[in-house]
């Protein structure tokens, strides 16, 4: 923040320092499911709230529970303390509300029941270079996750709830006049595919994932009632060639990897390209001078907690590396909050 008076002021460290304590009160109210029960029956006093919830607190805590989520936006409320009447704010009825298609919660979830624990131990990542999460225990993020459905189930709905809106955006922003087919390599639930179909009438799409993962997806396409422009196929990136298309898109996958790795992934989809073709990679890609996009650079951190090894990058990272496979030219297009497209052309 800046400060016109140019006394110091403390007031940015203290938001930052403490920003635990109103990530886990977000986390919580989630968690208990009150934005979705908001939903459902319009308003609540803090009494119905917590003799819904069963909480022992004090009443005082749980107005001050939900005070401090009015205070950040989430909740409206009309009265005060024994009068109150809360309800959910515009952004959290739409994105918060677990019966409606649009909720992020599943993101939320992850971020509370795996990532919250595994964030406080970034000292040990930084000054060892080893992941922080399940691989502690000597276990692989992706061998692990694939091995029990309802984690795997967990993680892919928290990967659709964080890429929903770039993905959205995406479909109705890039040029498809040129092409009729799309593959999206490590296609999760399907969204990005489902989105494109969606919008661009024209589009054949194809998700291309593990096998534990098409069933999945085949439900989200089930959802979407787009089962004849989108399909599943299954595939591991490390070891088949990609399915050949006019588009190859990766959403939130490169970021994983070390430099080698992506370098291998983009020469994959290069090779799966007809001269002319795009590869499109989804990230958070982070500004030139990284001094803007936040949320890109503490992605790239939570990959040293996830992996290890995978970083986030700038477009000029990017063209360095589509240079070095080949592509003729590279470009950005911003598409939602910290979420950007980064665009190889053969």
């Amino acid at each position: 923040m800046s400060n016109t008076q140019n006394h110091p002021n403390p007031e940015n460290i203290l938001q930052i320092a403490s920003g635990f304590w109103a990530s886990k009160i977000l986390l919580s109210a989630v968690k208990f499911q009150i934005f979705t029960t908001l939903a459902e029956r319009k308003s609540m006093t803090a009494s119905e709230i917590k003799s819904l919830l069963g909480f022992k607190c004090s009443h005082r805590n749980v107005c001050d529970f939900l005070d401090a989520l009015t205070t950040f936006g989430f909740l409206n409320r009309e009265g005060l303390l024994e009068t109150a009447k809360y309800s959910n704010s515009i952004d959290t009825d739409f994105f918060l509300d677990r019966n409606k298609p649009s909720y992020i919660g599943g993101l939320l979830d992850m971020l509370n029941n795996r990532l919250y624990g595994f964030w406080g131990n970034l000292e040990e990542g930084l000054i060892t270079g080893n992941p922080q999460n399940e691989a502690v225990q000597g276990e692989n993020l992706f061998d692990k996750l694939y091995a029990d459905p309802e984690r795997l189930k967990e993680f892919i709905h928290a990967m659709s709830g964080v890429q929903m809106g770039a993905f959205m955006a995406l479909a109705q922003k890039l040029d498809f006049s040129k092409s009729k087919t799309l593959v999206d390599v490590g296609g999760s639930a399907g969204i990005l595919s489902l989105m494109v179909a969606k919008h661009q009438p024209n589009m054949s799409c194809i998700t291309w994932d593990l096998p534990a993962v098409a069933p999945i997806a085949d439900q989200t396409i089930q959802k979407f009632q787009l089962g004849d422009r989108v399909k599943t196929a299954q595939g591991d990136f490390f070891k088949d060639e990609f399915p050949k298309a006019d588009i190859v898109t990766m959403g939130n996958i490169l970021h994983d990897w070390d430099e080698e790795t992506k370098l291998m992934l983009m020469k994959k989809a290069y090779d799966a390209l007809p001269e002319g073709g795009v590869f499109v990679a989804v990230e958070n890609v982070i500004d030139e001078n990284r001094n803007k996009n936040a949320f890109g650079l503490m992605m790239s951190l939570n990959m040293l907690i996830e992996t290890g090894t995978g970083f986030d990058y700038t477009l000029a990272d990017f063209n360095k590396w589509a240079t070095q496979v080949g592509f003729k030219s590279t470009s950005i297009m911003p598409l939602a909050g910290p979420t950007s497209a980064a665009i190889a052309v053969k």
